[in-house]
């Protein structure tokens, strides 16, 4: 399922295994930074470009084919600027990022007409509202921040009924340069008031079912000579694979931001829901999220998404509060998006905030998840293979 010759693929190389890689033409520390830098910091993937290395070391990047890492196919923008990019890769595959704009000077909440606790799309699950947040560059205040959805396979194996990723099944996984590709392809079409803040790997695919390509791909994005994110400013989203959360924490001590998809609080629920739940049913799960290494004051984002009829009850909420008893967790509650593959939809406003007001009163941070871009198919389950067909109507669970 992972695509071949993918193990020097140049955009998934660091500072000092390029110069290993170039060093018989002469590269030395330095020059393996410059070329990591051309490529994350400035998007530069043409050798030739590459104006302060030897023309013996352009010659050897070249040899690589960074710059057919990747291609922009196409873009679509929806009315509140949210942009859905379509990433076509080396072997033609094609898989979506979402760059999410929020509001200058906050982060992750927008005032609303439907709740003071409705949330901007993915960013406060990369942000916890309670942490200090980290000190702004001077002159930075006026600039929109951004989130960016990344995907991490091509198509979806978990099959999850209301998510369009997993409709026609895992095409392949991505390689960590694929995964990195589609934020550099993100950040150059960022506007001039506009700065990259967050990214959730809450794309097409379960970033977990790709561990070794998410987690490198987690180590290049924090990188101090590149893209240089902290790692509180990046979510991995979960369906629960059990031992990969364990594995998340251990490799990264927790400061990688976890979201774990719930969807319902009893087994019989999850597991029509969600198939991976057969495997991983809720006790396993909730000792997982228990183990968890969260550093001081930051929590698990609990992704709960409503479908009319299947989890959207108030006792299902009431269920909900004592599952995460005792967890230190926030919610964020998802009025599912329309699919084409299913006849499934998101319950009525009414019973969303009946639903959020039950968590509320148990004393949770509950957040309604703000539809962004669902008119160009780029809110939160809508990414799809273009053209895909599904195995089954998944509706029928």
């Amino acid at each position: 399922m992972t695509r071949p010759g993918a193990a020097l693929a140049p955009l998934a190389l660091t500072p000092e295994e390029w110069e290993s890689e170039l060093r018989t033409v002469g590269a030395r520390s330095f020059h393996g930074k410059q070329i990591f830098r051309w490529m994350h910091v400035r998007g530069v993937l043409e050798a030739e470009r590459m104006t302060d290395l030897s023309i013996r070391l352009r010659e050897s990047v070249a040899r690589m084919q960074p710059e057919l890492t990747y291609s922009v196919a196409s873009e679509r923008r929806s009315t509140d600027n949210t942009r859905k990019i379509f990433v076509r890769l080396r072997d033609g595959a094609l898989v979506e990022t979402v760059l999410i704009p929020g509001v200058s000077g906050n982060p992750g909440l927008l005032p609303s007409p439907v709740s003071a606790r409705e949330e901007d799309a993915d960013a406060a699950a990369a942000s916890d509202d309670d942490e200090p947040d980290e000190p702004e560059p001077a002159g930075s205040d006026a600039r929109v921040r951004v989130t960016q959805c990344v995907s991490t396979q091509v198509g979806c194996a978990m099959g999850c009924i209301f998510c369009a990723s997993g409709v026609a099944g895992l095409k392949r996984n991505l390689g960590a340069d694929e995964i990195v590709a589609q934020v550099v392809a993100g950040r150059a079409r960022l506007e001039p008031d506009e700065r990259l803040r967050n990214i959730v790997f809450m794309g097409m695919g379960e970033p977990l079912h790709n561990y070794a390509a998410t987690a490198r791909a987690l180590r290049l994005l924090t990188h101090p000579e590149g893209v240089a994110l902290s790692a509180r400013r990046i979510t991995v989203s979960t369906s629960g694979l059990v031992p990969e959360i364990a594995k998340l924490g251990e490799d990264f001590a927790g400061n990688i931001g976890l979201a774990v998809s719930l969807h319902a609080a009893d087994d019989d629920t999850r597991s029509r829901l969600m198939p991976i739940n057969r495997k991983y049913p809720l006790p396993v799960l909730m000792d997982a999220l228990r183990a968890y290494p969260l550093p001081k004051r930051r929590r698990i984002t609990i992704e709960y998404t409503l479908v009319a009829g299947r989890n959207d009850e108030v006792s299902e909420a009431k269920k909900v509060a004592r599952l995460l008893r005792g967890l230190r967790v926030k919610i964020n509650l998802i009025p599912m998006n329309p699919i084409d593959a299913s006849t499934l939809g998101p319950p009525s406003l009414e019973r969303v905030l009946a639903f959020q007001k039950v968590l509320c009163d148990a004393g949770y941070s509950c957040f309604i998840r703000r539809r962004r871009g669902d008119d160009v198919g780029a809110a939160c389950g809508q990414l799809a293979l273009l053209g895909a067909k599904p195995k089954v109507r998944v509706d029928r669970a």
